[in-house]
């Protein structure tokens, strides 16, 4: 549909298309967080009720990640912000709604408060305090040499730690977004916590809404249904609101 799309490194970035209403100009882009990548459960049923809706949504997996190029080791909250970049740059004519799971929903906020194609966007478990974050998760972990979560797939690299302590936190960016912002977040997250979505939403310019999922964890497991059903009202919303 939109042929190669390739980031500043030349690595291409594997995609999936689910095409909405024939005509309409909407996309929604798909972002998943850190060990993710755009075939997660909750991701694709995000997609596919989009699409039901008649709204066309793109899942990515960033460099590093999924069938992307690249090497996991070189993926960094900096790097995916540069490869959203790439992304936007393919749907040019495209009014873009942009929607980032934990560390892509930070890739959201940091592209978003700088990029004005994106016209909305949607913060799912969003990671906020990137610094508490990575010594929260993983400093007990010895850069180049173990793995996140204990998953030999995913090794931690130092590249990767000295980013998200560098950019420290995110949360002073919301000012500078001014588009609708939808922030989702479950109760019972144990990866980031919904204080990071309760600080960055504080900081938020109106039109904004926070949606707590009573009991859903980090993945939204057994709430992926009505996690779906509450975005996709809302970018229904919105959609509805530009055309009119």
């Amino acid at each position: 549909m939109f042929g190669e799309i390739r980031n500043a490194q030349g690595e291409q970035l594997d995609y999936s298309f689910h095409k909405g209403e024939k005509g309409s100009k909407n996309i929604v882009v798909l972002g998943h967080g850190v060990t993710g990548n755009k075939d997660r459960p909750f991701i694709v049923s995000l997609a596919e009720g989009l699409a039901a809706a008649g709204i066309s949504a793109l899942r990515i997996s960033f460099s590093g990640n999924g069938d992307s190029d690249g090497e996991f080791t070189d993926s960094t909250l900096s790097k995916e912000v540069d490869d959203l970049g790439a992304v936007l740059n393919a749907l040019n004519g495209y009014t873009i709604c942009y929607v980032g799971h934990s560390m892509g929903g930070a890739v959201g906020v940091l592209r978003a408060s700088t990029d004005h194609r994106i016209k909305s966007l949607v913060s799912l478990a969003g990671m906020v305090h990137t610094k508490a974050f990575a010594q929260t998760e993983f400093g007990d972990v010895t850069p180049d040499e173990g793995f996140m979560w204990d998953e030999p797939a995913c090794p931690l690299s130092q590249a990767y730690m000295d980013d998200l302590a560098q950019i420290d936190t995110i949360v002073d960016h919301a000012p500078q977004i001014t588009v609708p912002w939808l922030f989702v977040h479950g109760t019972e997250d144990d990866v980031v916590p919904i204080q990071d979505t309760y600080d960055i939403f504080a900081r938020a310019n109106d039109p904004k809404q926070l949606i707590e999922i009573e009991d859903a964890d980090h993945v939204f497991s057994e709430h992926a249904p009505v996690m779906v059903e509450k975005v996709v009202n809302w970018i229904k919303a919105q959609v509805h609101h530009s055309n009119s």
